[in-house]
């Protein structure tokens, strides 16, 4: 029995000492990239992500970031990418570890990474053992994994406060809870900058080829103002970055008897405040148009957000609501009774896509449009395979909008600009404060 003790004491001690060394090793790579942002938040991360990225890389400044939303992506300074590789498809945050490893050896002014925790004591591991940021975003406070987060919003707003450096700086765009981020950056010492989505100009914004939001922007420029990359320069990188796998886009198809649609893909934006100003956004901008039909996928493992988007039904104004996936019931039941009569139910968890398919658009009528919310995993992401074979609707597809020509006036970031950055002298383009 003593012996093994003592096997098993040495073998913990072998244990602690590789985890030693390891962190000490991890460190060492942290040290190398003087510049780590880490952008946390409920919906937009990875876009914001890939603006500041290339925000930066316009600037001159050799950007390493990676992604965890839809697709997990590693992109190279030169905006290269390419998928993280998971075991047995799990993500894991230990995972960080190899990325600031990979990114240390291109020697960086700067890491742009995406925050992968949930559960409260991890977002604060994340940020002070696996990445150190001295550069924090908060994009937004929204109603999502609210089982592990919440229950409420204010829990909500806390738990992401989690990430915030310590003695750094903290970007947001939040504002219904801007005073509890300001509770919290204080407790960390940490600098909080509320950003004005309204500064960005509408010219601005038309330069983009896909579709993203003010806010998002506006986070980026000020990312790239801390670190001295002027607005024109960072937004002409953010022009030129590659969007993330799961954007907002609209496509033009034909069904097979010929007639025109539009699809708008919005499960990304799985809460339904997020849902609700894409589609207000598409309606506005005409990249869709009523009559509108939605869809939407239903998860099992997500009862709770299927229940959120019925309930968005009386909001959307729907001629009708295609459910799939399982358990439809959850999203059928939280839509308002008047609305019920609107309800098309071709859930089942094995139903062919081709099938789905045919049901869907059979009940398209000319000029519709129809949305996809909910969550893409499942039954969405077949039904997409499905649709993406449809031959495109080339006569009605509209031409790319053109960027701004004109030199855009310069309109501070900042909304609490003089109260917060007045302690800060000078941020050097190597990423050190002083």
């Amino acid at each position: 029995m003593l012996f093994l003790y003592t096997v098993l004491v040495i073998c913990c001690a072998i244990v602690l000492v590789a985890g030693v060394i390891e962190q000490r090793r991890h460190f060492t790579n942290l040290d190398m990239i003087p510049t780590r942002v880490l952008i946390n938040g409920i919906r937009g991360k990875s876009s914001i992500t890939r603006l500041c990225a290339g925000a930066l890389r316009g600037g001159g400044l050799v950007t390493v970031a990676k992604t965890t939303g839809t697709a997990a992506r590693f992109i190279h300074p030169d905006a290269t990418e390419e998928p993280v590789y998971r075991k047995f498809g799990i993500a894991n945050v230990v995972e960080q570890i190899g990325i600031v490893r990979r990114a240390a050896a291109y020697r960086p002014h700067a890491l742009v990474i995406e925050c992968m925790a949930v559960m409260p004591a991890l977002q604060e591991v994340n940020q002070t053992k696996l990445i150190r940021s001295t550069i924090g975003v908060l994009c937004n406070v929204r109603e999502d994994h609210l089982a592990e987060m919440g229950p409420t919003l204010d829990d909500v707003a806390r738990s992401l406060s989690r990430s915030m450096p310590h003695g750094g700086i903290c970007v947001t765009a939040e504002r219904d809870r801007l005073h509890i981020l300001r509770e919290e950056a204080a407790k960390r010492d940490c600098r909080l900058i509320a950003v004005d989505p309204e500064t960005v100009t509408d010219a601005e914004l038309r330069g983009f080829s896909w579709f993203t939001f003010k806010e998002n922007v506006a986070i980026a420029l000020a990312v790239a103002e801390l670190l001295g990359v002027d607005r024109a320069t960072a937004l002409q990188g953010m022009y030129d970055a590659p969007p993330d796998p799961g954007v907002l886009s609209v496509e033009r198809y034909l069904t097979p008897e010929g007639m025109p649609f539009r699809f708008a893909n919005i499960f990304a934006a799985n809460d339904p405040e997020s849902t609700l100003m894409n589609v207000e956004q598409l309606l506005s901008l005409g990249a869709i148009e009523r009559p509108l039909h939605v869809l939407i996928n239903c998860r099992p493992d997500r009862v709770e957000r299927n229940g959120q988007m019925g309930e968005l039904i009386p909001r959307l104004a729907p001629e009708s609501v295609f459910l799939i996936g399982h358990p439809t019931k959850s999203a059928a039941d939280a839509i308002p009774a008047e609305w019920r009569s609107k309800i098309v139910d071709l859930g089942g968890d094995r139903r062919d896509p081709a099938e789905l398919e045919r049901e869907i658009l059979g009940r398209l009528g000319p000029g519709a449009s129809l949305i996809a919310i909910g969550n893409i995993h499942g039954q969405g992401e077949l039904l997409l395979e499905r649709l993406a074979e449809l031959p495109a609707d080339e006569e009605t597809e509209p031409t790319r909008t053109q960027r701004p020509e004109e030199p855009q006036v310069y309109v501070p970031t900042y909304i609490d600009h003089l109260d917060h950055l007045d302690q800060i002298d000078h941020i050097d383009r190597t990423g050190d404060f002083r």
